[in-house]
């Protein structure tokens, strides 16, 4: 039996993996929501902004699965997209019959930290940006429909332009690596999360409601910066100052002072349930994936300086 899948975010960083991984699955058919909608079969013309132009988006779908998010940017438009839009998608798909929404969130929406190996629901949701605040409000619209909420920590991989760009750039504010930091970052390779969002959609095995999406084993942030300097970049030449100095040269910048404040603070998600119960594997771990991604990102970097 064929599965009807409608994506929204296809063409973003998470949904365009999602899309490709639904599109290898021969018991999906696979449509896609997007506000520049080419003509064709596989498209739906629907703008999230616009909430007017969803009437009819979920038509014949079995399963939505909701990729797209504005990430920063002004207020007014993050709650546009995340919040109004996501409400009016979700009252769409209910009207529509679908039977199974997934919204790809973030742990963002806890907060700050730190989360030591915390499960689903151990912590309660207390989101610290406007960003945060509308996802965590998109959220909760999919859940009070009997959805499922799935919420990755650090996504890297091909196309990644905020996770490892952005230590590139504290490192290079504070012309140094950072040194004697023993937090423990959950991470997860896109390609391996957009895998997970199909399994995930397509599983009768799990129940709705929030999970954890990220690798098993967290990664130290230790490693996690060698393996930038290594293959990536290394500003500062190889210098390295401990957490107190950092704090002290990033003062004067709110944005690095936030990037330390995740970096030395745990984000550890735990999940098992989630693995067994889609039957998907969580892949190889930080060390293959990255280095498989590193070549990109020295090439992105490149780009943004040339």
């Amino acid at each position: 039996m064929t599965v009807k899948l409608l994506i929204t975010g296809a063409s973003g960083f998470v949904g365009s993996r999602v899309a490709a991984a639904a599109r290898r699955r021969p018991d999906v058919h696979v449509r896609l929501l997007s506000r520049h909608a080419p003509p064709g079969p596989e498209y739906v013309h629907g703008d999230l902004c616009a909430p007017p132009s969803l009437r009819g988006a979920c038509a014949d779908t079995d399963v939505l699965v909701h990729c797209a998010a504005q990430v920063g940017g002004d207020a007014e438009t993050v709650r546009a997209v995340n919040d109004h839009g996501t409400r009016a998608l979700v009252q769409e798909a209910v009207r529509a019959g679908v039977r199974r929404i997934v919204y790809v969130s973030t742990a963002a929406v806890l907060g700050r930290g730190p989360f030591r190996g915390v499960r689903p629901g151990q912590v309660p949701v207390a989101p610290a940006s406007p960003t945060s605040r509308a996802r965590a409000a998109a959220e909760r619209y999919v859940l009070d429909a009997g959805g499922l909420v799935l919420r990755p920590h650090l996504v890297y991989g091909e196309g990644d332009r905020w996770v490892v760009p952005g230590l590139v750039w504290l490192m290079e504010e504070l012309s140094a690596t950072l040194t004697g930091c023993e937090a423990l970052q959950s991470m997860i390779d896109v390609d391996t999360l957009g895998r997970a969002v199909v399994a995930a959609a397509l599983s009768p095995a799990l129940g709705d409601g929030v999970h954890h999406v990220d690798h098993p084993e967290p990664v130290a942030v230790g490693d996690l910066l060698a393996s930038v300097c290594r293959q990536v970049a290394e500003p500062g030449g190889g210098a390295a100052v401990d957490v107190a100095t950092a704090l002290g040269r990033a003062a004067g910048s709110p944005l690095a002072l936030h990037h330390l404040g995740m970096l030395t603070v745990d984000h550890w998600f735990v999940d098992e349930t989630f693995w067994k119960d889609t039957g998907c594997a969580p892949g190889e771990g930080f060390a293959a994936a990255f280095s498989r991604a590193a070549p990109w990102y020295r090439a992105f970097l490149r780009s943004r300086v040339s």
